[in-house]
């Protein structure tokens, strides 16, 4: 690195005064709230600029590790495992040299193929594209299709003629994530954000008509609600899902008459939650529901009086296994298939429409990944799931739902990639109360568990979402440099099903912060009974968005644990965003991290909110990302932390801070190359901060064994 550095940008104190239950704060940094403001364009270029300029000495580091990267891409056009769906096979393409993908298909049986959607075409003009929505139609004659190009999620929604290839004039400029199409294909449903990107409303549209001309459907008025909206498997149903953090209202309507008026299945009540699929040949509703039922059960009912609910009972889901958390039921014509987790597992299990004969199906690792890709065909009794690890890239079969066998559809193609130098493992670390945390670790063959390696440590831990262990092309090239990398299944996601949540979240959040640095603890050997895996001296955190709270969190509650601490677009300045109900996603996240109006949710989110407790002293080396379009993480809340961090800093600690200037989205860049580059930047400083930043990349053993 150059001797000689710029000083770090510094921002303009402007005092305002938040005076709540008591306790008054000055937050000098208010002003960025205003992004359009000259003066934080201003700072948050003067940031990249800052951030460019002193990570110009990897530069060599990021180029090695991106060529790695690039290298385990296929350069060859990619086709994803095909699926059926409607008399069709279709499948995705990435072309060679190509970013994003296209989407084809042939008429089942036949040869030949036809180009439906080409995503580089879509986002050529920014070099950013997000689809939404891609859905053929019933008479498979039209596909609704929507995109944004900025990395804002609000989408433009187009219907294309697959005859001619075309777009109809039809446009609605404001769309969001779901749609449904009547069952004559002359009707299309869709969701409309509100100001706040909140989808809020349902619109029914006319084929070929204006989309001024439009018809609501239905609108959620309560703002702690969002709306998504799908056609059930069997075509028969447009379902409207109203839900928020822990409840959901339902409401359906025939797909032979969308103009009917939507059929409420069971009004909402405060904790409850479900979901809904349809039989067609028995004309009902499947549910899957926590109503008397901690880790949901399955019930069904008639169609024609949905608020009838028996239960259908099934020996390997709960309430009949307390261990077992039931996700979801889709509906075949003659099998259900069940999406489970247990012991921090996802499981699938196929049974007859009463709940019998049961087929399980689990991963091939014991620290692998098992999911549903495609079940699109409500009568092809098959469906494609994909299975992966942290190691073993991604494998594509057909899953028969009678039998459970798998057959082999498509293994992803890895250029110089030698799976058998690698393990992964899970293991188990102790809580401070005594709560057993799964943790996945994947490492070179060559590299010992004896304390001596770094590590990378990831986590997230809200809204009951799981991390699982998924397959990076950009992951060896740490492992190579004999970096342990390991995953943190804290409290607060749904590893362990819908208590692992509940535990950690409102005011049981702190659990997800306490778990991750007893995760830290244990890796270092510096837990009870526990002997070092890892170097405690060189362990490197990351996360991403509630991940990135989590990072703020452990940097300021915890920083001596830590070499260096990656914070994406994290959700930081937690006590201000969740007292404006003008800015996106704050009313209806109340009920996963509190309110603050309330004195006790504010004294919760205050005493863990990192932008209300910088660290004293010495830091560990930080880096912390945001974007101007990102509608999740507004980007005045890393840029108000990095602010503030530095104001208070008696330590000379490094702060970096990467802003997206132009287009971009929450996860970071599009574009599968866009992403690898990305990713090489994020590498890059954590193998500095590793003392790593010159070690080659050694050739993994390929004589061990996984």
């Amino acid at each position: 690195m150059p001797d000689q550095q710029p000083a770090p940008p510094v921002a303009p104190r402007v005092p305002a005064i938040r005076e709540l239950h008591g306790v008054t704060d000055v937050d000098e940094y208010a002003w960025m709230r205003d992004h359009d403001a000259p003066q934080m364009r201003d700072y948050l270029a003067a940031e990249r600029g800052y951030y460019d300029a002193q990570t110009a000495g990897l530069a060599g580091l990021r180029a090695r590790l991106y060529a790695e990267a690039a290298g385990r891409t296929s350069q060859a056009a990619e086709d994803s495992a095909p699926w059926p769906r409607g008399g069709y096979r279709y499948w995705t393409r990435t072309p060679a040299g190509q970013q994003d993908e296209q989407l084809l298909r042939s008429p089942a049986g036949l040869g030949g193929e036809q180009l439906l959607l080409d995503q580089n075409e879509v986002g050529a003009r920014t070099g950013h594209v997000d689809v939404a929505v891609r859905e053929p139609s019933p008479d498979g004659r039209l596909l609704a299709w929507s995109a944004d190009s900025t990395g804002a999620e609000i989408y433009t929604m187009r219907i294309r003629d697959l005859r001619t290839g075309q777009d109809l004039p039809d446009v609605i400029e404001r769309s969001y994530y779901g749609c449904a199409w009547s069952a004559d294909s002359r009707q299309l449903c869709y969701v409309v954000p509100d100001a706040l990107n909140r989808p809020y409303q349902i619109y029914r549209h006319q084929v070929g008509g204006a989309a001024g001309a439009d018809v609501l459907v239905f609108q959620e008025r309560d703002a702690r609600f969002d709306l998504s909206l799908r056609t059930s498997r069997s075509g028969a149903l447009i379902v409207i899902t109203s839900e928020s953090r822990d409840t959901t209202e339902v409401r359906v309507v025939r797909a032979g008459d969308p103009a009917a008026e939507p059929v409420l299945v069971a009004p909402r009540r405060k904790g409850v939650e479900y979901r809904v699929d349809h039989h067609a040949g028995q004309d009902e509703l499947y549910l899957v529901t926590d109503d008397g039922a901690a880790e949901f059960r399955l019930m069904r009912a008639p169609a024609a009086r949905p608020g009838e609910w028996t239960e259908v009972r099934c020996a390997a889901v709960a309430p009949q296994r307390s261990d077992t958390r039931l996700l979801r039921c889709d509906v075949f014509a003659g099998r259900l298939l069940l999406t489970v987790r247990r012991g921090g597992t996802q499981l699938l299990v196929s049974t007859d429409l009463d709940g019998r004969d049961v087929r399980e199906i689990g991963p091939a690792s014991a620290a692998g990944w098992l999911a549903v890709e495609h079940a699109e065909d409500y009568s092809a009794g098959t469906v494609v799931i994909s299975e992966q690890s942290l190691i073993d890239p991604p494998v594509w079969s057909e899953l028969d739902l009678a039998t459970g066998r798998r057959r082999v559809l498509k293994r992803r193609e890895v250029p110089g990639y030698h799976q058998a130098g690698y393990r992964t493992v899970r293991r188990t670390a102790t809580a401070a109360d005594g709560a057993q945390i799964p943790v996945t670790l994947a490492f070179g063959q060559r590299t010992p568990l004896d304390g001596s390696a770094p590590c990378l440590l990831y986590g997230y831990g809200a809204y009951e979402s799981c991390e699982d262990p998924a397959f990076d092309v950009s992951l060896p090239s740490l492992l190579d440099r004999g970096v342990i990398y390991a995953i943190a299944h804290i409290r607060g996601g749904g590893e362990c099903g819908r208590q692992w949540w509940q535990q950690g979240r409102l005011h049981a959040k702190p659990n997800t912060f306490s778990d991750f640095i007893a995760v830290a603890d244990w890796l270092a050997g510096t837990a009870p009974g526990s002997t070092p895996l890892v170097d405690g001296g060189r362990i490197v955190s990351r996360g991403l968005s509630a991940g990135g709270l989590l990072q703020g969190a452990v940097y300021s509650g915890r920083p001596g644990r830590w070499r260096a601490v990656v914070a994406e677009v994290p959700f930081v300045d937690c006590v201000n965003s969740m007292l404006d109900p003008g800015i996106p996603l704050t009313i209806n996240e109340w009920d996963e991290w509190g309110d603050p109006r309330d004195p006790a949710d504010f004294a919760c989110l205050r005493a863990y909110s990192p932008y209300e407790n910088p660290p004293a002293g010495h830091r560990p080396d930080l880096l912390v990302t945001g974007a101007v379009h990102d509608p999740r993480v507004l980007v005045h809340e890393p840029a108000k932390w990095v602010a503030r961090l530095r104001q208070t800093d008696t330590a000379g600690s490094r702060v970096l801070f990467r802003v997206e200037l132009g287009a971009g989205a929450h996860t970071g860049p599009s574009g599968r190359y866009a992403h690898l580059h990305y990713e090489a930047e994020v590498q890059a400083f954590i193998l500095d901060a590793m003392g790593l930043g010159l070690a080659p990349a050694s050739a993994p053993d390929r004589a061990g064994s996984a």
